[in-house]
């Protein structure tokens, strides 16, 4: 073998030890997914054919030729709609709304100009202007005094059963023995909850009033009142846990720490009653615990709707429980994988939008017969929503494998396929909805 023969020889063998190592990192990425899809760690299944049974087989489908050249020509157009320039025409500029005054007292002053002799003149219909007047809020002293009274001496002895001191009752208060009047106390509460203010603003307030309140009397009172209104939050929680779908969702709340003197991220629970839109919240610690969800929800029976948060994976499997999905979130997901992916983004959102498209015919159709018909949308959902679910399902499998490991567009298709069962199950009744925003 000539140097020139080996040298070749030597640079083949580099190239497909390189080629090796790729395909070993290719059939490594290759099995990471399909245990992601179909390992049992995950138990995650393939759709059903047939919404109803919500179980199948395990075995990866390769998309449908006339749905791929469908998809293509959606993405297309969406690309096509969001590269075209708009060109907004000057026009002329349109009148700013009036300011709704229906619900304000109009309080007259009546002006007339210096005539001298008054009968010279005829009056004209007058010219009107009319101004909004704010009138600073007023703090004073509500001083109640109860005049008492004693029978005369010669009537107690006349009628010794008849009560001798009379003395009109107080009016009710909300707290005993307390100087708070109940419109203090619900000024204390509505600043806090309804316009988010701190106490010492709440007390700056009532300074400029005319009154220096201090600290420690705003929290006694604060808790006062809390104690007094609580029978009825158990009351409104009960309520709410006694139905049978629930929407649960935790939001941020910025919360005082007191040992690091700063604002803090809390969270805070919502569970609304879907059907009548009765809601609570819970607090606990700022904590979105699984402790706390268990704690919250243990005792509920029905559907539970919410994000894909881990925390209610724990309720999977449990007696008298449905887990639903929401769309919204993950639309929201594929959403900010555009930036990364903007193809594969707008496939994704394009099946998404063919569900939302069935709520709104859904929707139109209630709003002409002025009531919702529960069994009509089920049937909408079934036929023309959940074949698009198993398309996208399809779509997720073949798409994820063109992904990047830890990209924005592998977190969405993973995030999304791990929970799709919980997304489907909204077909399955027409009471549940789409999403929980």
């Amino acid at each position: 073998m000539t140097a020139e023969e080996q040298k070749k020889m030597q640079e083949l063998e580099a190239e497909n030890a390189a080629l090796k190592e790729k395909l070993l990192v290719a059939q490594r990425t290759l099995a990471k997914y399909a245990q992601m899809l179909f390992g049992q760690k995950t138990e995650r299944c393939r759709l059903p054919e047939k919404p109803e049974e919500l179980t199948g087989s395990l075995f990866e489908q390769e998309m449908d030729p006339a749905e791929r050249a469908r998809l293509d020509r959606e993405a297309e157009k969406a690309l096509a709609e969001q590269n075209k320039l708009i060109h907004v025409e000057a026009r002329d500029r349109k009148v700013r709304k009036a300011i709704d005054t229906s619900r304000l007292e109009v309080k007259e002053e009546h002006l007339y100009p210096d005539l001298g002799n008054k009968e010279d003149y005829t009056e004209m219909a007058p010219e009107v202007t009319d101004s909004l007047v704010l009138v600073p809020r007023q703090m004073y002293i509500r001083r109640i005094i109860r005049h008492k009274f004693v029978l005369k001496s010669n009537l107690q002895v006349a009628a010794p059963d008849r009560k001798a001191f009379r003395i009109a009752a107080l009016p009710p208060a909300p707290l005993h023995k307390c100087m708070a009047d109940a419109s203090l106390l619900a000024d204390i509460v509505v600043s806090k909850y309804v316009y988010h203010l701190p106490f010492y603003r709440v007390m700056e307030t009532y300074k400029e009033s005319g009154v220096s309140i201090s600290a420690s009397t705003i929290n006694d009172w604060f808790k006062a009142v809390v104690g007094k209104v609580k029978p009825i939050y158990d009351l409104l929680r009960a309520h709410v846990l006694a139905c049978d779908y629930v929407q649960v969702d935790e939001s941020t709340l910025p919360v005082i720490d007191n040992e690091k003197h700063r604002a803090v991220k809390g969270y805070v629970w919502s569970v609304v009653n879907v059907m009548t839109g009765d809601r609570f919240f819970f607090y606990e610690h700022g904590s979105r615990s699984a402790r706390v969800a268990m704690g919250l929800l243990k005792d509920f029976t029905g559907a539970i709707q919410s994000d894909g948060y881990i925390v209610y994976e724990h309720f999977e499997g449990m007696e008298g429980k449905k887990l639903l999905g929401c769309w919204a979130h993950a639309r929201r997901k594929f959403f900010e994988a555009k930036v990364e992916n903007e193809r594969l983004a707008l496939e994704a959102l394009f099946y998404i939008r063919q569900l939302y498209d069935v709520e709104a015919e859904a929707d139109a159709l209630d709003a002409a017969d002025n009531k919702p018909d529960h069994e009509r949308r089920k049937a909408l959902r079934q036929e023309k929503a959940y074949p698009e679910i198993k398309k996208f399902e399809t779509w997720m499998e073949a798409s994820i494998l063109k992904c990047p490991p830890k990209s924005l567009m592998e977190g969405a298709i993973s995030y999304t396929y791990k929970i799709l069962k919980k997304l489907s199950l909204y077909v399955t009744d027409g009471r549940y909805k789409i999403d929980n925003n």
